[in-house]
C-alpha cells in the first residue's frame, strides 16, 4: 500500500452508502466521497502540476473533506488555512507555500477573495465543481506515478522566528501510524468518532484516516460547541458518539464546566488526548462520570506525523503525579539526548526527546535551513542514515521505562541558582483543591516566576498552599487569577498573552 485513497477506495467497496463525514448540516457516504473527490482531483489536475500545493480557506465540513481528498486525487498535498488568522500571515503562509489554487467554499468565498486580493491566487468555490465528471484515464495515471513519500499535507505551525513553518508529511508516514494507531486502541466500522480538532490541526489527522481506513464515521463538532456545554454534550449523545481523540484543553472544559452534571455520553468507550499535560484533576472528573472508557494519553509533535508515544490509563494516580508519555508506537524509536548528544538512559535523568522512525515528516515545506536544524543524522547511529527529529522536549524516564514529560527546553529556567522546570510549580498548583488550569511563565529580566491559574480560590491562599508544596526557590514571586486561560488556535494555554499580561517583554 502506498496511497491513503486505497483506504477510502476499499471502505467503499465494502460500505458505499455508509455515512463517512457528517457536519451538523450535510453528510457523505464513502462511495459519493469517492464520486466527489475524484471530481475534485479530476479539475485541479488540469490545473496544475503533481505535488502542487492546494491551499483549503474555509472550516470544516463534509465540503473541506471532499476537497481535502479531491488534492490527493490531483496527487498534491493539501494544506488547510486557518480563516480567523491575520491576514499577514496568511499571506506569509501561502508565500511559502506557492499554492496554484485556492479551494474555498460559499460561506467563505469572499473572505478569501478579501485575504488573497492583490495576488495571484485563483480562488475556486468547491460548490461549483464537486460535480466534475470524474476522468478516469487521468486519475489512473497519477496514482500509478504516485510514491508513498508524496507529500500528503502541511500543516503550518508557530515558528520562534514569528514565522509559521509548513510541516510536510508523506502518505507512507501517515499509512504507518494509523495502522498501528487504530489497531492498538480498537477502532471499528461500528465507532463514532467525535472529531473536535480543527483541519489546520494535525490532532485532525488521526480522525479522519482512522474512519478511512476502518469504516468508522466521524462527526465534525462545530468550534463554537467548545464554549458551550450543554450544546456540546447533547451533539455527543444525540450522534452516539463512541471516540474522542481531543485536545486536554477541550476535556478540561467539559470537566471545568460542568457539562457531565448535564449530560453523561454513555456511549463513550475511547477517550485519547495529547497536546499538554492532563491536569489529573480533570482526567478524574472523566473517569468518575464514564468509569468503563479507556483513556490514552498521547505525546508527540506534528513533525512526527501525530503521536509517537502512548500511554494507557492503568491505575489512580496522585494529583501532583504527572501522567506518562508511556512507550513508543510500533515502527518508532523515542530517545533522550544530553547536550553533548549522548544517550540518556538512566530513570530520572533528563535529556531532550528525540524520534526516529518512519512516521517523521518530510521536513518543512519551502524552508531548508530550518528543515536541517531540526531533522538531522542520530549521532547515536555512525554505520547508516538515520534521520531523527529533535523535539526541544525534555523528559526522562521512569521506573517501569516510561517516558515522563518533564517541557519544553525554553521552559527549563535557571532561578536563584536552581534549574527548574516550570511544569512542576504548574503540577504543585493544579494539585491544590480549587484550581482549574495552572501556568507558570518566567521573566528573566527581573528573575521572577509569574504564576497564572483558574479556579475558585484565593490567590493568597494558593501561594500559601505553594509554600508548604514546593521548595522555596520555586514558589512564584507573583500569582495572577484569570478567568479563563487564553488558547493559541490549536488548544493549547497561549503563554505569549499571559507574558503579556504579566509585563513581560
Amino acid at each position: 500500500m502506498r496511497n491513503v485513497l486505497e483506504w477510502l477506495e476499499s471502505t467503499a467497496a465494502v460500505s458505499p452508502d455508509k455515512t463517512a463525514f457528517a457536519d451538523p448540516d450535510s453528510t457523505v457516504g464513502f462511495a459519493e466521497l469517492v464520486a466527489r473527490a475524484q471530481g475534485v482531483g479530476t479539475y485541479l489536475a488540469a490545473r496544475q502540476a503533481p505535488c502542487t500545493p492546494v491551499a483549503l480557506f474555509l472550516e470544516k465540513s463534509t465540503t473541506a473533506i471532499c476537497g481535502m481528498l479531491g488534492a490527493t486525487y490531483a496527487r498534491c498535498p493539501y494544506s488547510v488555512l486557518d480563516v480567523r488568522q491575520p491576514r499577514e500571515r496568511l499571506l506569509g503562509i501561502v508565500g511559502t507555500l506557492e499554492p496554484g489554487i485556492v479551494l474555498t467554499d460559499a460561506a467563505y468565498a469572499d473572505a478569501a477573495r478579501e485575504a488573497f486580493e492583490g495576488t495571484s491566487l485563483d480562488v475556486v468555490e468547491l460548490e461549483g465543481i464537486l460535480g466534475t465528471a470524474a476522468d478516469a484515464d487521468a486519475i489512473a495515471a497519477l496514482r500509478a506515478s504516485a510514491l508513498d513519500v508524496d507529500p500528503l499535507y502541511i500543516n503550518f505551525t508557530s515558528g520562534s522566528t514569528g514565522t509559521p513553518k509548513g510541516v510536510a508529511v508523506c502518505h507512507r508516514s501517515v499509512i504507518d501510524f494509523i495502522t498501528h494507531f487504530t489497531s492498538l486502541f480498537g477502532f471499528t466500522a461500528h465507532d463514532e468518532i467525535g472529531n473536535q480538532a480543527p483541519f489546520d490541526f494535525d490532532v485532525s489527522v488521526k480522525d479522519i484516516y482512522s474512519g478511512l481506513l476502518t469504516g468508522a464515521t466521524v462527526h465534525m463538532i462545530p468550534r463554537d460547541y467548545f464554549s458551550q456545554p450543554a450544546k456540546l454534550m447533547d451533539y455527543l449523545v444525540e450522534r452516539k458518539i463512541t471516540t474522542c481523540t481531543w485536545a486536554v484543553s477541550a476535556m478540561c472544559f467539559v470537566s471545568i464546566m460542568g457539562g457531565f452534571d448535564y449530560k453523561v455520553p454513555e456511549t463513550v468507550n475511547k477517550v485519547i488526548f495529547s497536546g499538554e499535560v492532563m491536569p489529573v484533576k480533570q482526567l478524574n472528573v472523566w473517569r468518575a462520570h464514564l468509569p468503563h472508557a479507556t483513556y490514552v494519553n498521547v505525546y508527540g509533535p506534528t513533525e512526527i506525523t501525530c503521536n509517537c508515544t502512548y500511554y494507557v490509563i492503568d491505575r489512580e494516580f496522585a494529583r501532583d503525579e504527572v501522567i506518562p508519555a508511556g512507550r513508543a508506537f510500533p515502527n518508532e524509536k523515542v530517545f533522550l539526548l544530553d547536550e553533548d548528544d549522548a544517550e540518556v538512559v538512566g530513570a530520572g535523568e533528563h535529556g531532550e526527546v528525540c524520534v526516529s522512525g518512519t512516521a517523521l515528516a518530510l521536513g518543512y515545506y519551502n524552508d531548508p535551513a530550518r528543515t536541517a536544524e531540526a531533522f538531522m543524522q542520530n549521532p547515536l547511529n555512525a554505520r547508516t542514515l538515520e534521520m531523527m527529529y529533535r523535539t526541544g522536549d525534555i523528559g526522562m524516564w521512569d521506573e517501569a521505562g516510561n517516558l515522563v514529560y518533564v517541557g519544553r527546553k525554553d521552559h527549563q529556567i535557571k532561578h536563584l541558582g536552581q534549574r527548574i522546570e516550570l511544569g512542576e510549580i504548574e503540577a504543585g498548583a493544579q494539585a491544590v483543591d480549587d484550581v482549574e488550569r495552572a501556568c507558570c511563565i518566567y521573566n528573566a529580566k527581573k528573575k521572577r516566576i509569574l504564576l497564572f491559574y483558574t479556579g475558585g480560590i484565593d490567590k493568597d491562599a494558593l501561594l500559601e498552599e505553594l509554600k508548604s508544596r514546593l521548595p522555596q526557590y520555586m514558589v512564584p514571586s507573583k500569582v495572577f487569577e484569570v478567568e479563563s486561560m487564553p488558547m493559541t488556535k490549536n488548544g493549547k494555554i497561549d503563554r505569549k498573552v499571559l507574558a503579556e499580561m504579566g509585563g513581560v517583554r
